[in-house]
């Protein structure tokens, strides 16, 4: 997948945070301080003035609006640019539409997580993304992929394989997913969640500080836990073997719990025009956000990734680190613990 070519600003304007807030009714902890000043509760090291949220480790920055949430999940996986093979064909409209046999990342996710109890949905329909609701314990972007917060994908490849009768945003539901995460909702990005939704930096903050800027060739790498004990790593190997494409980020994670890297050391080759992470080059990691509980990793761009037995190195480990994640996201196991 190609670099993107802009750098989008990441400067939050409180008016416009307010407005959204006051249009939807969404005053929390969250509204937007007044000279200097944080709003109740608030640690001064969990605001993030970039944002204009509560944002960190501390789980002050939760907000436990919804106590009881159904032991469900949905995947969203819709995508207007660039797809990847293990996606497989566009998903057909409505939610739980019959899946085709190349679908094979929302049908792994799916099997891993109905194993253990959980009721899993999913969707490429943004109209989907829960609000203020009780039915989802944690979304999870399965590689969404440029604006995909659109109603429909802007015409800028036919072979995208999205509608293009209209570019008209969708702003209901960024206000959904904004009022879910702030109510104490979950989310989960896995893989390329980071290469869309650029100029949006609400949703850049929610990965983390940290954007999609390049990767170099798809190779097999070395894995390492890192950070205090977690209940998303719990049980892994302190490293692993295992093949992906290596995101680089641009922006950087920052104020998270590292939870995993790559070994640069491992890779026969690096990403050209950036100079990478240096030694400490991380694939997962968590945070507090807004209200809402974020795990996010950069891991899984190969199909066999998703894929119960394949030969696929690491296969196992990725399914346990992922499966845990999402868990803790729920709110099923302890969440990223310091």
């Amino acid at each position: 997948m190609n670099k993107r070519t802009t750098r989008p600003t990441r400067t939050v304007h409180a008016l416009g945070a307010f407005a959204l807030m006051a249009a939807t009714g969404a005053f929390a902890q969250t509204a937007a301080p007044t000279n200097g000043n944080l709003p109740p509760g608030a640690l001064p090291s969990s605001w993030d003035p970039t944002y204009n949220v509560c944002r960190g480790t501390d789980p002050k920055c939760y907000n436990n609006w919804i106590p009881t949430r159904q032991k469900r999940v949905l995947i969203f996986s819709r995508t207007a640019g660039p797809r990847h093979a293990n996606l497989g064909t566009a998903l057909a409209a409505g939610l739980n539409p019959p899946l085709n046999a190349n679908n094979t990342a929302v049908a792994g996710l799916k099997a891993w997580l109905e194993a253990e109890g959980i009721q899993v949905d999913y969707t490429e329909e943004v109209t989907r993304l829960p609000g203020n609701s009780a039915t989802y314990a944690a979304v999870i972007f399965m590689s969404p992929t440029r604006d995909f917060m659109q109603a429909h994908g802007r015409a800028v490849n036919p072979a995208y394989a999205v509608d293009t009768t209209t570019s008209a945003y969708v702003d209901q539901a960024k206000v959904n997913l904004r009022q879910y995460i702030r109510g104490g909702g979950g989310f989960v990005a896995i893989h390329n969640a980071y290469g869309g939704e650029y100029n949006w930096p609400w949703y850049e903050g929610l990965l983390g500080n940290a954007n999609y800027y390049n990767h170099g060739a798809a190779q097999n790498g070395t894995v390492k836990i890192v950070g205090s004990a977690d209940s998303s790593t719990a049980g892994l190997p302190a490293s692993f073997g295992f093949h992906d494409e290596w995101y680089n980020l641009v922006p950087y994670p920052t104020n998270v719990k590292f939870l995993a890297t790559v070994d640069e050391s491992t890779l026969a080759t690096k990403s050209s025009g950036h100079p990478g992470h240096g030694n400490f080059h991380p694939v997962a990691w968590c945070q507090y956000y807004d209200g809402g509980r974020a795990w996010l990793t950069t891991l899984g761009h190969d199909a066999d990734s998703f894929v119960d037995g394949s030969s696929l190195p690491g296969q196992a480990q990725f399914k346990q680190l992922v499966v845990q994640g999402i868990k803790s996201a729920m709110g099923l196991t302890p969440f990223c613990t310091k």
